[in-house]
């Protein structure tokens, strides 16, 4: 099978058909699990006049058995957890984009290299993102995957992928930071809130949300959605009566840093690399869809308006958003000074001066601390999902999601307190060079190796099936990475310090199928998964099986057949296990034959007919 590799195994016994007492053949999948799913944050209930049951061998701390909190952040996300309509995953989703740096950014890019360059820099970003972003939201939303299972996947490996995951971390920190700046800046000029003091309030005031988990992220975004939109709008209605003419002058700006109103090559390839450093925001959208439900016939045009909507077509809002934050910048240049007009609470101001009045300045706060909260909620609770990922796999120990929180609200308060707010241009243009490497990558193993037969044709994120480095995507990022930061910083001359991004996705996008065609596919699977594999028996993937490490029942997506525990194990525990030497992946292989486990006992049934 391409993609495959090392030893062939036999389908393991907890998958062997058994016989009820009429005779007839019926997998076990079909029958209820002999354990049922219980909370393992709760201890089980000592029956009277019994002996107790011998504890699991693994159990998880109150917090990471918690799913409630936890979101299945190390996990393939269940079926009966992915009880939202397509619309309301979508809703959310959407609502996380409500960020304000996207105003600051716009007007950064266009203040430098004047309008003509800096429009087309964003097309084109938004145009990179867009088309990237397709493939990826799809794999996501249809396999229930955040997105760095799905880099294990798509060509990464299993510790490849944990450097992806550091920055998939590092965007979120870098971003709540820059967010939490722009709202600090507001409760300073609406309150008189020292902006240090500023910074703790945004970084403490998101916990209580994010640490609840999806539910109360989705319940935030849709009762302050109404608030968003109206505060968005409102300024550019104001600027549509009072000031016609602006849009026009705006189309002639040729910058505050003497570019002119042409075009030029190198201020838009420098434009495009700081617009492009947002591509990592499709991670943000995963976190979200892979809540989605299952795609079915009832459901397809809905399913797949939402997917599309919230995974690549948040950047059409952005792009909006990125040339809207400009202009009004651009209106409020003279009143305010270029400093000022950068932050976007002012422009918000003096465009809403000429209906609004002296109520302008709480308005304008208003919506800005509304935006705040709806974005930094998503950056800190994807922080916390990717911060897990990565010392998940490190430590071999997972405490639960929610105590990476405050690594990540720490990290980011740091940033805030030494003033990263003055840097933006020049940190995101370095940034962007990883990031889009890392996405094109992911993008490439999705769009050409798996319909080329160089990947295998589904996402395999178990540790149990994957080697630890594959070298078609790992190997592809890293090249494409540092070639474009030499260039970022000069080594190759005046256009490819430009175009250093254009260099990260071109090498990207052609190593990656060319290593995975190179090596045959050899490296993405170590050996087959005879669990839910493409050559597995047809199963229902929603019937749950008992882990034999913390004996919880998981969906079929989430096992994995393990010959050392000698029946199956999820895929966190697989994570987790520090003394199995990985004996599943090695020659002569320890899982050669069928996992022997016990028959499930089924209620009215008699084992073994």
């Amino acid at each position: 099978m391409p993609g495959g590799g090392g030893p062939s195994h036999a389908a393991p016994s907890f998958l062997l058909r058994t016989r009820d007492p009429a005779g007839r053949q019926e997998p076990p999948w079909r029958r209820p699990s002999p354990r049922p799913p219980r909370n393992r944050s709760r201890p089980p209930r000592r029956r009277r006049g019994r002996r107790p049951s011998a504890p699991p061998r693994r159990s998880y701390a109150k917090l990471a058995a918690d799913e409630s909190r936890e979101d299945y952040s190390l996990r393939y996300a269940p079926h009966s957890f992915r009880r939202w309509s397509p619309g309301t995953v979508a809703g959310t989703a959407l609502g996380g984009i409500a960020y304000l740096a996207d105003f600051a950014i716009g007007a950064s890019i266009v203040f430098a290299y004047g309008f003509t360059s800096g429009f087309a820099s964003i097309l084109t970003a938004a145009t990179i993102i867009f088309l990237t972003g397709i493939p990826i939201a799809r794999a996501c939303a249809k396999y229930g995957l955040d997105m760095d299972l799905i880099t294990r996947g798509a060509g990464f490996g299993y510790f490849g992928s944990t450097l992806t995951s550091l920055i998939y971390a590092s965007f979120t920190f870098i971003f709540f930071a820059l967010e939490g700046s722009i709202m600090a800046q507001a409760m300073h000029q609406a309150v008189g809130l020292p902006v240090e003091l500023g910074y703790l309030v945004t970084t403490l005031i998101v916990i209580p949300i994010v640490f609840r988990g999806m539910g109360a992220l989705a319940k935030v975004q849709a009762w302050t959605q109404p608030v968003w939109i109206v505060g968005m709008v409102l300024p550019f209605l104001v600027l549509a009566f009072e000031a016609p003419d602006a849009w026009g002058a705006f189309a002639s700006f040729g910058g505050t840093e003497g570019a002119g109103s042409g075009f030029d090559w190198i201020g838009f390839g420098l434009g495009t690399g700081v617009a492009l450093s947002l591509i990592a925001q499709i991670g943000e959208q995963a976190d979200y869809l892979r809540f989605m439900p299952a795609k079915t016939e009832a459901n397809r045009r809905r399913w797949n308006l939402a997917v599309l909507a919230a995974g690549p077509g948040w950047v059409i809002i952005g792009a909006a958003k990125q040339l809207g934050g400009a202009f009004l910048a651009f209106v409020a240049l003279e009143a305010v000074g270029k400093t000022h007009a950068l932050e976007p609470i002012a422009p918000q101001i003096e465009a809403l001066k000429p209906w609004l009045g002296g109520l302008a300045l709480p308005a304008a706060a208003l919506f800005v601390i509304v935006s705040q909260i709806k974005i930094n909620v998503t950056n800190a609770y994807s922080g916390s999902l990717s911060w897990s990922n990565f010392f998940s796999r490190m430590t071999h120990r997972h405490p639960g999601r929610v105590w990476y929180i405050f690594l990540n609200l720490a990290i980011a308060l740091t940033l805030m307190e030494m003033n990263m707010f003055a840097a933006l241009g020049k940190l995101l243009g370095f940034y962007s060079n990883v990031g889009i490497a890392w996405i094109t990558a992911v993008a490439a193993d999705l769009v050409i190796n798996k319909r080329a037969g160089w990947s295998p044709p589904y996402i395999e994120f178990k540790r149990a099936y994957l080697y630890a480095v594959n070298p078609a995507g790992f190997g592809a990022m890293v090249v494409a990475s540092v070639v474009s930061i030499l260039a970022f910083f000069g080594l190759f001359g005046a256009y490819a310090e430009a175009f250093s991004t254009f260099i990260a996705a071109g090498l990207a996008l052609v190593l990656c199928p060319l290593i995975a065609w190179a090596t045959k596919g050899r490296y993405y699977l170590a050996r087959p998964n005879p669990v839910n594999g493409p050559g597995a028996a047809p199963a229902d993937e929603r019937a749950t099986h008992t882990c034999a490490e913390c004996e919880t029942a998981y969906e079929l997506p989430d096992i994995a057949d393990c010959p050392v525990r000698s029946g199956p194990v999820c895929s966190l525990c697989c994570s987790l296990d520090a003394d199995c030497g990985d004996a599943c992946r090695k020659e002569p292989a320890l899982g050669a034959g069928p996992v022997l486990m016990p028959v499930p006992t089924v209620p009215g049934r008699v084992p073994g007919m």
